[in-house]
Parts: C-alpha cells; sequence; structure tokens
C-alpha cells in the first residue's frame, strides 16, 4: 500500500508533481544556517500546508533550527518521495527555497494540528509556534533528465475568491469524518487503483483544487476535476468523486 501511495505522487506536470509532493508530505528535511558559524544545518520536521499550499512546521524556540531561523529567516525543504525499492534517485523529491516566518493564522494552525493530531500537546508549550514557509524558488527532481525550476506561482494557490470555502473547512472535515467515511474510503481505492482498501482514512484538508486524506497505510491527494470556491460547490465536487470512483471502482472492499 505504502509503495502504490508514493508512486501517486508523480505527474507528467512537474507543477503537478509538486504540488502533490506538498500536499501527501508528513515530513521534510530542513535546511538552516548555524547562527554561530553560518555552516549549513539539516534537521527533519513534520510538514503540513496552507489552504495556497505553503509548507507549514511547528517548533520550539529551544531546538537548534528554531534558533538559526530567528537569527536568519533563510531556509531550505526538502521533500522526497522516493521509494525503497530499486534506485532511489530515480524518484520524485522537491527541494525548497525561501524564508520562515511565524504564522498566527488559526486556519493554518488547525490545518497543521489536523494533519498531526499528537503534535496538539506540545502546540499548547509556550516554546513552540507554528510557521510558514514562503518559498522563493523550488527545484524539482522526478528522475533521470527531468529536472526544473520553478517559481511560487507555479505551485501555490490563488485562494483569494475561496474565502468563504477557507472559513468552512473545518465544518466540512468534520461532517465528512463522522458521516461519510464510505465516501473517503471510496475515493482511496479509486486512486489506489485496488479493491482491499483500509477503512481508517479520515480527510485533512480541502482547497479549491482538491483534498487530502490520511490514514494509518500514508497520505493521498484527491484533485477536483475543476476549481471551487465555496462549501456549495465543495458539496457538489466530493459527491461528484464518491459516483466517480463507485463508477469506476464497483468491486472495492469498503
Amino acid at each position: 500500500m505504502t509503495d502504490q501511495i508514493a508512486k501517486s505522487a508523480f505527474n507528467p506536470s512537474p507543477a503537478a508533481a509538486v504540488k502533490i509532493l506538498l500536499r501527501q508530505a508528513l515530513k521534510a528535511a530542513l535546511a538552516t544556517l548555524d547562527r554561530q558559524t553560518g555552516s549549513p544545518y539539516a534537521s527533519l520536521v513534520t510538514l503540513a500546508t496552507a489552504a495556497d499550499g505553503a509548507p507549514l512546521i511547528l517548533i520550539s524556540r529551544l531546538a537548534v533550527h528554531t534558533q538559526n531561523i530567528l537569527a536568519d529567516p533563510r531556509a531550505g525543504l526538502l521533500i522526497d518521495a522516493t521509494s525503497a525499492e530499486g534506485d532511489p534517485l530515480a524518484g520524485g523529491r522537491v527541494s525548497l527555497t525561501g524564508r520562515l516566518s511565524v504564522t498566527e493564522n488559526e486556519n493554518e494552525k488547525r490545518r497543521f494540528l489536523t494533519r498531526h493530531p499528537h503534535a496538539e500537546m506540545y502546540a499548547a508549550f509556550s516554546d513552540f509556534a507554528f510557521y510558514r514557509f514562503t518559498i522563493e524558488r523550488a527545484h524539482f527532481v522526478g528522475g533521470f533528465g527531468r529536472i526544473v525550476d520553478l517559481e511560487p506561482r507555479d505551485i501555490l494557490i490563488d485562494v483569494s475568491a475561496a474565502a468563504s470555502l477557507v472559513d468552512a473547512e473545518s465544518d466540512i472535515l468534520e461532517h465528512m469524518n463522522a458521516d461519510h467515511t464510505d465516501a473517503i474510503a471510496l475515493y482511496a481505492a479509486h486512486k489506489i487503483g485496488g479493491q482491499q482498501v483500509p477503512s481508517d482514512w479520515k480527510m485533512s484538508g480541502i482547497d479549491p483544487e482538491g483534498l487530502d486524506i490520511i490514514g494509518r497505510s500514508g497520505t493521498l491527494r484527491i484533485d477536483f476535476a475543476n476549481p471551487i470556491a465555496t462549501p456549495g460547490e465543495a458539496r457538489k465536487a466530493l459527491a461528484a468523486l464518491a459516483t466517480e470512483a463507485r463508477d469506476k471502482n464497483p468491486k472495492a472492499n469498503i
């Protein structure tokens, strides 16, 4: 199952592949500049995304990487979706360069904790803060001969016209995870292309271009056929996804 999920991150379009890598990632390698020597310092962080696709992290100011960021906000993130099978360098990954800054956006905080519920206890500690990564450049490697530099506009979604959807996201997730777990399992079955699909999937996010689901097997990104901007459009898009999944995989064991 894990390998099937990892393979779903590949896409003929480099920009689309990077979007999927970001939305499906649970962790990333964080590179900061050592505040004393200026040398590169690498660490591991858990990752989520804002509604527009910008990376979000939760870190303690006691950590070395946070102290580095407070001295110099320039940073890098490596998101890796390579497989343990065969040549790991044949898989997809993206290196982001940009800057980290504290975010007080409540929607972004909630999105991170929905993605990583175990982090809720840390979020209450006074030394922890949420940070948003402002992407300045992206370097995508999708395998041999497939190397592309991308701009922020290629990766991020314009959510300025989708304020009502962003505001309603928590209600949509609560409703879907409480009353429509069968539909979420159908989305997973359709995405993975299998009939034996665990039923523990939950929605962890929705945005104008798609939805994110998470389960014990990993994470999945499900794209909408067309962009949405309102809760009403979200209901129609989610129903259409369920119908499509049911029609194309009628024997799925949900």
